[in-house]
C-alpha cells in the first residue's frame, strides 16, 4: 500500500484499548477525523454485539463493526446485523462431540442471537459479563446446542493459550475454525471459513474497497487472518510474537495509544 488508505480496520482489546479498556481522547479523536474525512473505520472483534456499547459510548459516532470474529457484521447506526455466519445446531452438536473427546472437563458457552445473548454450562467460568442479564446458564447440554451459535467458546482450567488452541484445532479440523485473543487459554470456535478476514472482506466487498488498500491493527492470534489479508498490517507493540512476525509495520502499545500515533502518521496530525 502505497497511498493512504481507503479503508482502516482495527481490533479493539490490546489494540486500540488501553490495559483498562479506555479509548484515549487522542484514538477517539483521530478515528472521528479519519471518519468525517470520508475514510471508512471499522472495529474488528470477537466480541460479541452487546459487548460494544463500552466503545461506542466512548466514541463522538459509533463505528461498524466485525464482531465475534467475523461471524457478525453489524451497522450500529440501525442496530441492524447486515451479515451473520453462525454454527448451525447439527454442526455445533458434532463440534462439541469431538471436543469433550479430546479434552475431558472442558467447559463451554455460545454466543447467540448474533451474539446479544450468550448460554453457559454451569461450571464455565465467567469473567468480564458475569452480571449481564443477557448471559444464562443452560441446564443441559440440548439447550446449550438448541440454537445457531456465532461463536463457541471453550475453557478447561488455566491453559497455555497457544498450546491449548492447537489442541482444539487439531481436534476441529475440516469442521470449525479455532483460534484465541486470551492469556488464560480461552478457545474461540467459529464455523469452518469463518475468520475476522472472511467478514471484513464481506464488508469491505460491500461498500467496494479492496483488500490491498485497507490499513488493519492487531495484536493477537485471531487478528492474524485479517493482517494477512489486508494491504497494510500493523502490529502493536505489545502483540503476540505471531503477530509481530508477520507485520508489515509495528506502531506503540495500546497503552501508549499506538494505534492513534500510526494515524496521525498516515493522515496527519490534527
Amino acid at each position: 500500500m502505497d497511498s493512504t488508505p481507503h479503508l482502516v480496520a482495527s481490533d479493539i482489546d490490546g489494540t486500540l484499548l488501553r490495559d483498562d479498556r479506555t479509548l484515549s481522547a487522542r484514538t477517539a479523536a483521530v478515528l472521528a477525523r479519519i471518519s468525517a474525512q470520508g475514510t471508512p473505520v471499522v472495529l474488528v472483534t470477537g466480541r460479541p454485539i452487546r459487548w460494544l456499547r463500552l466503545v461506542y459510548d466512548q466514541l463522538a459516532e459509533p463505528l461498524p463493526a466485525v464482531c465475534a470474529n467475523g461471524a457478525v457484521v453489524y451497522d450500529p447506526t440501525t442496530d441492524e446485523v447486515l451479515r451473520a455466519d453462525p454454527l448451525a445446531p447439527e454442526l455445533l452438536a458434532e463440534v462439541v462431540r469431538r471436543l469433550r473427546a479430546e479434552v475431558p472437563g472442558v467447559s463451554l458457552a455460545v454466543e447467540i442471537v448474533d451474539g446479544r445473548q450468550m448460554r453457559h454450562e454451569a461450571h464455565y467460568p465467567l469473567r468480564w459479563d458475569a452480571d449481564d442479564e443477557a448471559i444464562r446458564a443452560v441446564q443441559t447440554a440440548e439447550e446449550l446446542l438448541s440454537a445457531p451459535a456465532v461463536k463457541l467458546l471453550a475453557r478447561a482450567g488455566e491453559q497455555d493459550p497457544d498450546r491449548f488452541t492447537r489442541l482444539v484445532a487439531a481436534a476441529l479440523t475440516g469442521l470449525a475454525e479455532a483460534t484465541h485473543s486470551s492469556h488464560s487459554g480461552l478457545v474461540e470456535i467459529s464455523a469452518a471459513g469463518v475468520t475476522k478476514a472472511a467478514g471484513l472482506a464481506w464488508y469491505c466487498h460491500r461498500i467496494g474497497v479492496a483488500a490491498p488498500d485497507v490499513l488493519a491493527f492487531g495484536d493477537m492470534p485471531n487478528d492474524l487472518p485479517m493482517l494477512t489479508w489486508a494491504g497494510r498490517a500493523v502490529a502493536v507493540a505489545n502483540a503476540h510474537p505471531e503477530v509481530l512476525a508477520i507485520a508489515d509495520e509495528v506502531a506503540p502499545a495500546n497503552s501508549s495509544d499506538g494505534v492513534a500515533a500510526y494515524l496521525e502518521k498516515v493522515f496527519g496530525a490534527d
